[in-house]
């Protein structure tokens, strides 16, 4: 049975800070794949198999809240060896065409049918929404391109991206 395999190491610098992750032997996971615990099983699984919540900020909200990071490891259909999952780091993530400021917000992207994540693609959110977001944006692109440098923020280990303090 052929297997896609997508592996894209998009680490780019940073501490990794990797947690060790079970997973299912039926769930497919390819090295760059941005990562969820399934709050049910406490298992890796990548975006596209949480379940549709009828609207982009409703699967980026519940996709962010169970968000552990981005697999540095790949499992393959079958397998049910732990894999690495970094919870920090700067990623360089696809995208669609885009302008991004140091400090953007970043969430997952959904497919084109509007009813799964992509596995390996962000999308800008709004500043104040933070609880869309799954990292912010680490390198300016003040032209147009198709990936965006990420650092990434577990909400699991580190309560993601937090808001900006006001004041002070």
């Amino acid at each position: 049975m052929a297997q896609n395999i997508t592996d894209n190491m998009r680490w780019r610098k940073g501490d990794t800070n990797p947690v060790i992750m079970r997973v299912a032997s039926a769930t497919v996971i390819n090295v760059g794949d941005l990562i969820y615990q399934d709050p049910t099983l406490k298992q890796a699984k990548p975006a596209s198999a949480q379940a549709d919540q009828g609207s982009l900020a409703g699967n980026q909200e519940l996709f962010t809240t169970n968000f552990v990071g981005v697999a540095s490891q790949r499992s393959l259909a079958g397998e049910t060896t732990d894999i690495r999952v970094s919870t920090g780091g700067v990623y360089e993530m696809d995208c669609a065409s885009a302008t991004f400021s140091i400090g953007d917000r970043v969430g997952v992207a959904e497919d084109s049918a509007g009813t799964a994540l992509e596995d390996q693609k962000v999308i800008a959110v709004a500043s104040t929404s933070p609880k869309l977001a799954v990292g912010r944006v680490h390198k300016e692109r003040t032209s147009a391109d198709t990936t965006v440098w990420v650092e990434i923020k577990s909400t699991l280990i580190d309560d993601g991206p937090q808001a900006i303090a006001s004041g002070s």
